[in-house]
Order: structure tokens, then sequence, then C-alpha cells
């Protein structure tokens, strides 16, 4: 395997080097544009660095679709293609690969994240023909940048990011990135599908609970008191018991609130299935032999402030209490309201129970979700759920990445 980058004024002249020193079958990697620093350098002129690999024998690079074509002939179908790719969708091979299902994922697997494309690139479109009248409508300044099309959708990308509450640092870093790749002169639906695409991978899968084997988990559940984290334990619970058919106990550590016990004892009831307060770490491991050939055990911890070290220690006695060989699983459960500046206290106080994912409560209550993205890229950890409402079963669901980025770059769900 051989691999080289080369650079030069155009991505199509950087290519003809590459093909010319390795031979007509390369696979291209990244392309780079290179551009001077500035929030829209990438207006100006700029070098192109392309980054190519010489295939051997029957290698072949999931990318080496639409980012080997020069720009004059890439499609917007063919970036959808990529998006999908990348997003985890089973889609074709891109042009120039042969199989028998290539038409049906085309047609198939990227259908939805297209359609979503469409529907979010009209609204945008829309705000930047808004944004164009009201711009003509005033006098330009002299020496006024010129404006154009990228221009004023970079602007409006990045305030959008903004009015959805994506700090700064994380918006800027968007864009940035989104400079590196973009191609002078560039259509901003290219662009549109690039971020589209990136934010996705910044979000990841979602990582619900799921079962692994015969064994036994169990599951704790950490956070704030006031955040709906034994109501999500119980829908939870719920969709275990009666879609899945899972066996499940719940036990609760929260002997300082009698109304959090009594309101999972009561769904526990509902359900039939087993539950225990737990008041020491010796209980809890006598209910874990007690259920160890159930599916689930789902654990409700006592709710604390950050600056509360005497329930923090008992939290971490519990999940580190469980004997050698019982698989675990940690979540953190989170509202979606709480002020960012505050769920980045109570996340870094968390930060010791080792690995652990994400739920967002009360969707529902706010018309923002930059909070998602922020806490996801603050703190690294996967995002399993998030909740919009109090009724148990239903107001709950896998975490969406497609779904909720679509709503950060001002698309409707």
């Amino acid at each position: 395997m051989i691999i080289k980058k080369y650079t030069a004024k155009t991505e199509e002249e950087a290519v003809a080097r590459a093909k010319t020193e390795l031979g007509e079958n390369i696979v291209i990697m990244n392309v780079k544009t290179i551009s001077p620093k500035g929030p829209f350098g990438f207006l100006k002129k700029s070098q192109v660095e392309v980054t190519v690999a010489k295939e051997e024998d029957s290698e072949r690079y999931p990318y080496a679709g639409t980012a080997q074509k020069p720009a004059e002939e890439a499609s917007l179908r063919e970036t959808f293609r990529q998006v999908a790719k990348a997003a985890g969708a089973d889609v074709g091979p891109a042009d120039g690969e042969t199989s028998p299902k290539k038409e049906e994922a085309e047609n198939g697997s990227h259908k939805l994240l297209v359609e979503k494309l469409d529907s979010l690139q009209s609204i945008i479109e829309k705000k930047l023909q808004i944004d164009e009248e009201e711009t003509a409508a005033e006098p330009a300044p002299e020496e006024a940048e010129e404006d154009n099309e990228m221009t004023r959708f970079v602007k409006l990308l990045y305030n959008t990011m903004l009015d959805n509450e994506v700090d700064e640092k994380y918006a800027n870093q968007i864009i940035d990135e989104m400079e590196k790749n973009a191609k002078i002169n560039q259509p901003f639906d290219h662009a549109l599908a690039d971020v589209y695409q990136k934010m996705i991978l910044k979000f990841g899968k979602a990582m619900p609970i799921e079962k692994e084997g015969k064994n036994l988990r169990v599951i704790f559940f950490v956070g704030p008191t006031g955040v709906g984290k034994t109501t999500t334990i119980a829908k939870i619970a719920s969709k275990f018991r009666l879609d899945q058919k899972y066996k499940v106990a719940l036990l609760t550590a929260d002997t300082y609130r009698i109304a959090a016990a009594e309101q999972l004892r009561t769904y526990a009831n509902i359900l039939e299935v087993p539950f225990r307060v737990i008041y020491s770490v010796e209980e809890m491991q006598a209910c874990i032999r007690e259920f160890k050939e159930y599916d689930f055990v789902l654990v409700d911890m006592a709710g604390h402030s950050p600056h509360n070290p005497a329930l923090r220690e008992s939290m971490d006695a519990f999940i580190n209490g469980l004997e050698e060989g019982i698989d675990k699983e940690v979540h953190l459960v989170l509202s979606a309201t709480t002020k960012y500046r505050d769920l980045l206290n109570i996340a870094d106080a968390y930060s010791n129970v080792g690995d652990y994912k994400i739920i967002f409560t009360k969707l529902d209550e706010t018309t923002t979700a930059g909070n998602l993205l922020n806490l996801k890229l603050h703190t690294g950890a996967g995002v399993s759920y998030i909740t919009c409402g109090q009724n148990v079963p239903d107001d709950i669901e896998i975490f969406n990445p497609q779904k909720t980025v679509k709503q950060l770059l001002g698309g409707k769900n």
C-alpha cells in the first residue's frame, strides 16, 4: 500500500500529478483545501491537498466513490450516498462498483436521508432568499466583502447553531471543518451535506441498552434530582417487559426520597416484576444473586448535587460493588432544559464512575437541542435515549442523531 499527498492549485491538477507518478489505479482518500485563516478564507484562492493510495491486488476503500471525481462532475446524489454510508445506513456501492443490490440500495437505504436533506435544503434556501432580499435593500459599504450565496449560507448556518444553543466553541469547530473541505464557488447544498454528515459522525451511533448473551446485566441510573430518572427507568423497564419479554427486576438505592421509591414500587407492581429497596452494597449483592437468572436488573441510584461528596462516595460504592463477572452499565440521566454551565458541572461530577452513556429527558420542554451536542462533545459519552413527556412507556425513544442534527441545522422534525 502506497499513500502520498499531492498539492496543487486545483484538485484536478493534484490528481493528475498523482496519476503521473503512481498510475491510473489510485484511490483518493481525502481532499483538503488549504485556505487562509479566518471564517471566510475558503472563498479566496487556495491550494488543494489530495491524499491518494495506490491499490494493490483487490483492495478496496469505503470512500472510493464521489471523492475521486472532479468537482464539476460530483453530484449531490453521490454526496447523499456518502452521508448515508457514514451515518451507518446500508447503502449501495459508488459509481463504477458492481453489485446486484446497487439500485435497490440507492433507491431504498438512503431514501430517508435524501428526503430529510431535501427538506432541510428547502428550508435553508428560503432563509437565504429572505436574507438576500434584506441585504439588497440595504446600502452596501464601499469596501464590503463581496456577498454571495456561500457567504450568506455560512453566516446563516453559524447563527442557526447558536440559536439552537450549540456552544460557540463547537459551532466554530464545525465551520472550520467545513472550511477545510470546501472548494471555491462550491454550491451551498454540497457544503450543507458535508456539515450534516460531519455532525452525525460527531454524535456517533445511539447506544441503547442491549442484551448481550445470556448473562444478567445490571444497569445503574445516576443523575441529579428532578430530571425524571425514576420515570425514565419505568419507561425502559416497560419496554423490556412488555415489548421484548425480558425478565426484569427493579432496585432502588434512593432511600432519601420515599416518594421516588414508592413510585418505582407502583410501576413494578403494574409490570409484575420484582422490586427491592437496598440500603447497602451487601443487600445489592444479595439481590443480584437472587435475580441471577434474569435478563436485566435496573438500579435507581439516589440523585445528588455535584457538591455532595458523601452521596457521591455512596454511589461509587454501589457501582463498584458488583461481584466479579457481572456485566454492568451506567447511564447518566440529564434534563435537556438544564443550563449548559450546570450540565458541565454535573457531567464532570460523574466522570469518576467511568464509562457512561447519557439519557436526555424533557425534550418536550425545550425548543433547542444544542445541549445534546455540547455534552456529547464535552464528555465523549454516547447518547442512549431521549424522553419527551411523562407517559409510561410511550414517551421515550432511542436517540436518533439524524433527527437531532436536522433540528440543529434549522429543520423541523
